[in-house]
């Protein structure tokens, strides 16, 4: 008897230590395995989608077809960066929707996120230097200053969102989370500092263009508009990363989805501005380039003469591009 128990008590204890209990925990809300805070970002990405489609994809196309004559490749780019972000927005809405009903995302809709959020960031901080710079606006060529802005923006937008990747599939709690996430915020702010030096160079640049060139009431005029694109940036910056973050540590935890929210209105917003401000048109001051001096000689009053009949004198639009011909008196 005191044999036959011996061994069964060690059977037991090899048992134990071979084959450890398991606990599965299923933590979930009615009807959701998302939290309070996360539960309506699904309806939120989806009805972002439609607004950033509508209001900054479909319409900034629409503008661009009708006026063909004043259209430069940044406005292209503007559009591209409407479509990514809509694309991008509607990704993020089906990746929350299979965590809520299934508790775990689909692998290929997440990576499908993930690319167009890389691609979308990347768009935007190139978008937003190149008009900063007053690419195909003022200039048609960049500095040596101004290439190394891309340089350091670019591979740090990269780094920037493999950090938001890792913080996305990595658990609140562990170690590598509130490390990722300090490496998210501070990259993210240097390269919102980064992309403000364009406009502040490009400002300086209308400045002494305006005492030394002739056409210095246009230089004006863009000087102005180029300092509101500077304010707008500064509060686009100010607003998303500093006082939404404030405000989503101070909310209640079941309204926490608000940050988002706001984030993606402000975003809208710039958005529209940004794409008004630039818009495709021959009246707007941001487009008006300055012309040559060759199209001035060319709009003075030719002599009558029978050696002159027949010549025709090509007549460009503000931005440089041969649109009509007349004959010359």
């Amino acid at each position: 008897s005191y044999n036959f128990s011996v061994s069964t008590a060690f059977s037991t204890i090899m048992c134990i230590s071979v084959c450890p209990p398991q606990v599965n925990v299923t933590e979930t809300n009615p009807g959701s395995y998302l939290s309070a805070a996360e539960i309506p970002l699904s309806r939120l990405y989806i009805f972002s989608f439609c607004d950033f489609l509508g209001t900054t994809g479909v319409i900034n196309v629409l503008c661009l077809l009708i006026c063909r004559y004043s259209v430069f490749k940044i406005h292209w780019l503007m559009a591209a960066l409407a479509f990514t972000k809509s694309i991008s927005l509607v990704f993020h809405s089906i990746n929350y929707h299979f965590i809520n009903t299934q508790g775990r995302p689909i692998e290929g809709w997440a990576v499908m996120y993930y690319i167009t959020h890389l691609l979308k960031g990347a768009l935007l901080f190139i978008t937003l230097a190149l008009i900063g710079t007053g690419w195909a606006f003022v200039k048609y060529i960049l500095s040596d200053k101004e290439k190394k802005i891309f340089m350091i923006v670019i591979p740090l937008q990269v780094l920037a969102n493999v950090a938001y990747i890792i913080i996305e599939s990595t658990e609140e709690g562990s170690s590598e989370y509130n490390l990722w996430k300090e490496i998210l915020f501070l990259v993210d702010l240097i390269c919102c500092g980064a992309i403000l030096f364009p406009v502040v160079w490009s400002i300086r640049h209308l400045q002494e263009a305006s005492s030394t060139d002739g056409k210095a009431a246009m230089n004006l005029e863009k000087l102005k508009l180029f300092r509101h694109y500077y304010v707008m940036i500064v509060c686009y910056i100010y607003f998303t990363r500093i006082i939404a973050i404030l405000l989503k540590v101070t909310m209640p935890f079941q309204w926490q989805w608000c940050y988002e929210f706001l984030v993606e209105v402000s975003t809208l917003i710039f958005f529209v501005m940004t794409g008004y401000k630039f818009r495709p048109a021959s009246n707007n001051p941001y487009l008006q380039l300055p012309q040559d001096e060759e199209d001035v000689e060319m709009d003075e009053v030719v002599t009558e003469s029978g050696a002159l009949e027949g010549i025709s004198k090509v007549k460009k639009t503000l931005n440089g591009r041969e649109r009509q011909k007349e004959s010359t008196l």
